[in-house]
């Protein structure tokens, strides 16, 4: 059966104290559902997997519903082709102001239509901050870090569990995963 790479971002794993979920875990159950070639990268809750082609949608749903069952943590799954993900990557307009990449958040859409409902917050003056969109993800600058961001906060409020956020740094990580991955299957 043909496999296509596939990338699980899990909103709010080990953010904290809430949704404390062991990565060897998340890694069995991914692989008890099905899915090959399963690799955590850092311990947020991001998953490198390999699944049939057109998973996506179907896969958010399954593992949303089995870190319930299984894990007994409520988390959003949102779920991307490897090509789709590197589409994010190449989108991000916002790359000559983040020299930090701590300080550069990748706002990942799980519904590509909430896309418009930014439309108000890209239009916004934001000081020193940037915000930028592409097709699937919104880019934001946070010179002063993320929780001082109001741009971030202004996107959070708006769109909830419905955008999950990672940093350049942990993207590029998730990138070089996935090219490995390619490379190797």
């Amino acid at each position: 059966m043909t496999t296509e790479l596939h990338v699980a971002l899990l909103r709010g794993i080990n953010v904290g104290t809430a949704k404390r979920v062991a990565m060897a875990d998340l890694r069995k159950m991914m692989g008890d559902l099905g899915y090959t070639d399963v690799r955590t990268v850092l311990n947020s809750g991001n998953v490198v997997f390999r699944a049939s082609p057109g998973a996506g949608a179907g896969a958010a749903a399954l593992i949303e519903e089995t870190l319930v069952l299984k894990l007994g943590v409520a988390a959003r799954a949102t779920v991307l082709t490897a090509a789709e993900f590197g589409q994010i990557m190449e989108q991000n307009s916002l790359l000559k102001e983040g020299a930090d990449p701590s300080r550069l958040l990748v706002a990942v859409l799980a519904d590509p239509a909430d896309l418009s409902r930014l439309q108000p917050l890209l239009v916004q003056q934001w000081d020193l901050e940037g915000l930028a969109a592409g097709q699937r993800a919104a880019y934001l600058w946070c010179p002063a870090g993320v929780l001082a961001s109001r741009a971030a906060a202004a996107l959070g409020a708006l769109l909830g569990d419905a955008v999950t956020s990672r940093n350049w740094s942990t993207m590029h990580k998730l990138s070089a995963l996935l090219n490995d991955s390619s490379a190797t299957a």
